[in-house]
C-alpha cells in the first residue's frame, strides 16, 4: 500500500534503474527518490515556481491546487475550488497557465491573482475538458482536449462532448485559438523537443497507448507528419517532459512492475526507469537549476535530483 512506502537508505537508490548505459550519466549516485507529500485523490499537473521556491500541482477530485514549499517542506492549499484543475505550466512571463476540467477552459493567473480565461470554446462549441498544456518560446500555448473530465462526476461534471478530441494552439498575443491537429484519439500529455521542431503527444484512445511525434509546420501553427514514436505495449503513458538533451521523462503505469517514470532517448529507446509505488500521472523539472524532477503519483508528490535539466516551456 502507498502509506507503507519508505525511502531507500542505500545509494545509489535501487528505484532508479539503468536500462541502457546511455542513462548512467543522468543518474546521481547519491540522490534518492523522496516523497514530499501524500493525501491526494488523483495528483496531476506539477509546475515549478522558482520565485516562490514551490511546486504547485492539481488534486483533481478534491477540486484543489496544492503548493509544496521548498524552504519549509510544508504543503498548503494554493487554490480551492480549482474547477477540477488538471495540467499546469507557466508562460514565458512566469504566469500560471491551468487546464480546468470543471469549467472546461484554459486560464491564466495574473500577477495580482486575478484569473483570465484564455479559451473555453472553439468555433462556438464548448471545449471538452482541457488536460495538459505547454508554452513555446513564441508565447503560444498548446493544450490537449480529451473528454475525461466530462465522463463522470469524479474529475469534473458529466456532459455530452460538443467537439472531437483535438489539440489546440492559443496565440500568446491575440489569444486566438486555432486547431493544431485533429488526428489523435483522446490526446493527453504533450511536450516539445528542445529545438521546438517536434511535438510529442500521448494518444490514450487506442490500445496499446502510444506517444506520437509530429513536426511543427513552417507557420508554427499546425502539427503535421504524424508518426508513432513510442509504442507503450502494456504501459500507460500520461504526462511527460523533455530534458535539454531531448530525452522524454514520462509518467507511467498501471501495474507494480510499471508504475513510476520511464525515460526514453531522442530515438525512442527506453534507457531508464524510476520505480514508484504508485502510477505517475505527470511530472516537471524544477529547483534552482531545473535538475530536480517532481513526480505527481496517484496520491503523492515525489522528487528526485537528476544529472540533467528540463528544457524550457514545460
Amino acid at each position: 500500500m502507498t502509506q507503507e512506502w519508505r525511502p531507500s537508505e542505500r545509494y545509489p537508490d535501487p528505484a532508479v534503474e539503468i536500462l541502457d548505459p546511455k542513462f548512467a550519466p543522468y543518474r546521481i549516485a547519491l540522490a534518492a527518490v523522496e516523497r514530499l507529500y501524500t493525501g491526494c485523490r488523483w495528483a496531476e499537473g506539477p509546475v515549478w515556481f522558482g520565485d516562490m521556491r514551490a511546486v504547485l500541482w492539481s488534486d483533481i477530485p478534491n477540486n484543489r491546487i496544492l503548493r509544496w514549499d521548498e524552504a519549509t517542506g510544508t504543503t498548503s492549499v494554493f487554490r480551492q475550488p480549482s474547477n477540477n484543475a488538471n495540467g499546469n505550466t507557466r508562460d514565458r512571463q512566469g504566469r500560471l497557465i491551468t487546464c480546468e476540467h470543471g469549467a472546461r477552459r484554459v486560464t491564466r493567473t495574473e500577477y495580482d491573482g486575478s484569473i483570465i480565461v484564455l479559451a473555453d470554446r472553439f468555433n462556438g462549441a464548448r471545449l471538452n475538458s482541457p488536460n495538459d498544456v505547454v508554452v513555446k518560446s513564441d508565447d503560444s500555448i498548446w493544450f490537449t482536449d480529451p473528454e475525461f473530465g466530462i465522463l463522470g462526476y469524479y474529475e469534473g461534471e458529466r456532459a455530452t462532448p460538443e467537439l472531437p478530441t483535438n489539440v489546440y494552439r492559443i496565440d500568446g498575443h491575440t489569444c486566438a485559438i486555432t486547431l493544431a491537429t485533429d488526428e489523435i484519439a483522446r490526446p493527453n500529455g504533450l511536450a516539445f523537443s528542445p529545438d521546438e521542431r517536434i511535438c510529442y503527444i500521448v494518444e490514450c484512445g487506442v490500445l496499446p497507448r502510444r506517444i506520437l511525434a509530429f513536426d511543427v509546420a513552417a507557420d508554427g501553427r499546425k502539427l503535421i507528419n504524424r508518426r508513432t514514436f513510442i509504442d507503450a505495449v502494456d504501459g500507460t503513458p500520461d504526462g511527460f517532459r523533455v530534458d535539454i538533451d531531448g530525452n522524454l521523462w514520462c509518467g507511467w503505469g498501471m501495474t507494480p512492475a510499471l508504475d513510476g517514470v520511464m525515460i526514453f532517448d531522442p530515438a525512442g529507446t527506453p534507457i531508464g526507469r524510476i520505480a514508484l509505488p504508485e502510477r505517475c500521472a505527470n511530472l516537471c523539472f524544477g529547483g534552482r537549476h531545473r535538475n530536480r524532477l517532481f513526480m505527481a503519483g496517484s496520491q503523492s508528490l515525489y522528487s528526485l535530483y537528476v544529472q540533467t535539466q528540463g528544457a524550457p516551456g514545460g
